[in-house]
């Protein structure tokens, strides 16, 4: 079932959640025990995000430096096949425009497509030390804009390349919004500007970014209705569990905290994971309150504090 689909039902709050790849080395096991412990959340979508390769540079014994390019967190595609498949659970993968090629996306798209997937979240993606290369003829995607003409594409079944019997395929786009802006963007205003073109070049939904105050959110979606932005858009959100996550989030994720979350929690750190939990509850009772009838967690594979706040929160 599409993300869309999901979003017109009525009547029951509902709790979706975005997942990471382990890292290298580490087994499917350390995602498949995340899924079990959502399970009882009843999530309609599950995102797993993506991520592009990384390069480094090491000294060989012999005084040498050679340079190494590695994917630090693959298997996004192969996970959200499992998902899937084992658990019933509609799922989402995310698509990135840097470190991939056109026609390394085209082929992800076909194979997320014959495991079933229905959904992928379309995103430029995070800045990286390792530039692919186009060889052969090869193109990329500029922008998320390109990357989602490119879905859209295939709704119509136009390929890259002609394909012998080939069929459309209908992805439910989802595309990314910020209710802070995006942090290259001169002011919000031209940022739902680009948000609008990315809707219009054929996203079916917006999930935020994070963020910490209510505030932010509610403005944002009178801004985008002002833009005549018409599609869903479903608030993220993210629990904070130690306090140098007031130092880690904002370099990240280029997002602010209010100042009571802040004085909270240096005024008393050792209690700063039940003060994120307790604050995340307060912004998903305010959201609900306020007519948000899907909240989007984003775990990083820390499933405690944010079923500590589901369990905890009044959702009716």
């Amino acid at each position: 079932m599409k993300v869309t689909d999901h979003l017109k039902k009525t009547g029951e709050v509902m709790f979706s959640f975005e997942i990471i790849p382990p890292a290298r080395g580490k087994s499917l096991k350390d995602i498949t025990d995340v899924v079990e412990e959502l399970q009882p959340f009843r999530p309609p979508f599950i995102d797993v995000t993506g991520h592009s390769a990384e390069a480094s540079y090491e000294e060989a014994s012999d005084g040498t430096i050679r340079r190494r390019v590695r994917r630090k967190r693959p298997g996004t595609i192969g996970i959200s096949g499992v998902i899937q498949n084992r658990y019933n659970i509609d799922t989402v993968a995310h698509l990135l425009c840097r470190g991939f090629t056109r026609e390394e996306t085209e082929d992800a798209l076909i194979e997320l497509n014959f495991l079933g997937i229905q959904n992928v979240m379309a995103l430029r993606g995070d800045e990286t030390s390792y530039l692919k290369s186009l060889k052969n003829g090869n193109t990329s995607n500029d922008f998320a804009v390109d990357l989602i003409r490119q879905v859209n594409d295939l709704r119509t079944g136009k390929y890259l390349e002609e394909i012998l019997n080939s069929h459309p395929i209908d992805f439910c786009i989802g595309v990314a919004g910020y209710p802070e802006k995006h942090y290259e963007a001169p002011n919000l205003k031209s940022d739902i500007q680009y948000l609008k073109q990315k809707v219009d070049a054929g996203a079916d939904y917006i999930v935020t970014q994070m963020f910490f105050d209510n505030g932010h959110f509610y403005r944002f979606l009178e801004l985008c209705d002002r833009a005549g932005i018409k599609v869903p858009i479903i608030p993220g959100l993210k629990i904070l569990n130690n306090a140098s996550q007031l130092t880690n989030i904002p370099r990240k994720f280029h997002v602010n905290f209010p100042d009571e979350l802040v004085d909270q929690i240096q005024d008393h750190p050792e209690d700063s994971k039940a003060i994120g939990i307790q604050w995340g509850i307060r912004q998903a009772e305010d959201l609900i309150k306020n007519g948000q009838m899907h909240l989007h967690f984003y775990v990083m594979n820390d499933v405690a504090a944010v079923s500590r706040v589901l369990k905890e929160c009044r959702c009716g």
